[in-house]
């Protein structure tokens, strides 16, 4: 039996009641698909314990954590130094999720990005990579990242990207990241796969948001890590490349911006 090749999923949610109890699981269906690694984000900082213990438990998961923007205006606001505390654990390797979401919260638009700006000072304080939910905002989260960069250099990955060609822009011009979803295996979502055709292939992620936006042939039930390789299969055909080829790219894309996961993986 020939094995996979070995890609990350580098964003998934192992801590949601869709996954209670089947962890060990999850993580065999994912090995056995050559995803050897995966990073579970702890979407409120209250919920950071549950999520750093399945890292802990779990030798190929890693984690990040932050307070997502739908749940800024219900969540205490996230201090610079809380963040940075919390990055002292050994498997904890990326600033958020975080961002700006006015498609079902543009009343707490203020709060948002006042959030994001703390996230992304602790983001350039300890050096690892910020990680962006964007969704109905993109002037706004435009000009934010910028001005912010513009103020001191911080690495920061576009999760599930699925915004315009325009704020892609503007984050690779920044030396930023793009993450593939399983959205662009959507039939519909031709566009998306060109934005991503037109990126270096050197600044692009796999993702799989689980348990949201499985990809096809799932489309509809369930996503789990295991199936960030039928996303990477659309990578592939994206950038006219095998399989292997963008297996192999997008992990060392992964390893270069999550560095501190890399560390740990090479230990």
């Amino acid at each position: 039996m020939s094995i996979p090749a070995q890609i990350v999923d580098s964003h998934c949610h192992l801590d949601f009641p869709d996954f209670e109890g089947e962890i060990p699981q999850i993580i065999e269906r994912a090995k056995q698909a050559g995803v050897a690694r995966m990073v579970t984000i702890c979407t409120r900082l209250r919920n950071e314990p549950s999520v750093r213990a399945i890292a802990e438990a779990h030798d190929p998961i890693f984690y990040a954590a932050g307070t997502h923007p739908m749940s800024a205006a219900e969540e205490p606001l996230a201090t610079l130094d809380e963040l940075i505390t919390l990055t002292k654990h050994p498997k904890m390797v990326g600033i958020g999720e975080t961002g700006l979401d006015y498609h079902y919260t543009a009343e707490s638009a203020d709060i948002q990005k006042e959030s994001l700006r703390i996230h992304i000072a602790a983001a350039r304080e300890t050096d690892l990579p910020l990680i962006i939910h964007a969704r109905a905002a993109d002037d706004d989260m435009a000009r934010i990242l910028t001005e912010e960069h513009k103020a001191g250099e911080y690495n920061c990955v576009m999760h599930c990207f699925s915004s315009s060609p325009d704020l892609g822009k503007t984050a690779l011009d920044l030396g930023f990241y793009l993450s593939m979803s399983g959205i662009a295996t959507f039939k519909k979502s031709q566009e998306l796969r060109d934005i991503f055709a037109s990126a270096p292939l050197d600044r692009v992620l796999v993702e799989t948001d689980s348990p949201y936006l499985a990809p096809v042939p799932y489309r509809g039930k369930r996503n789990e890590p295991a199936y960030t390789a039928h996303t990477a299969e659309i990578g592939a055909e994206v950038f006219g490349i095998s399989y292997e080829e963008f297996a192999a790219q997008t992990t060392a894309n992964f390893d270069r911006l999550f560095s501190k996961a890399a560390a740990w993986s090479a230990t």
